[in-house]
């Protein structure tokens, strides 16, 4: 039986909610804790990205990268209508997965 992959295409803000960040990555959760940490040097770490806001799954990570650079070309406008259909109140969705 062949490994499962998994990956995982994701939006982040900070507390003001005056960013949102787009990522793919193949471990959620650590990339989240890396994120909230400040582990890497970069965009999340100079605007303090630490809220999950909406994710995806994918099985496949050519279509992971696929679906990540088009919401990377989306307006700001709809991010946020994406955000909204999984994520009306901009929640922390790392609360509800018992990450912090």
């Amino acid at each position: 039986m062949g490994n499962i992959h998994q990956y995982w295409v994701y939006i982040m803000t900070n507390k003001s909610h005056s960013v949102l960040y787009t990522g793919v990555t193949n471990d959620l959760y650590r990339r989240y804790m890396e994120h909230k940490n400040g582990v890497v040097e970069g965009f999340t770490k100079r605007y303090r990205c630490h809220s999950l806001l909406y994710y995806e799954f994918y099985n496949n990570v050519e279509e992971a990268i696929v679906r990540e650079k088009e919401i990377k070309g989306w307006s700001r406008r709809k991010k946020e209508t994406l955000i909204m259909s999984l994520n009306p109140h901009f929640w922390n969705l790392a609360v509800e997965l018992e990450w912090v």
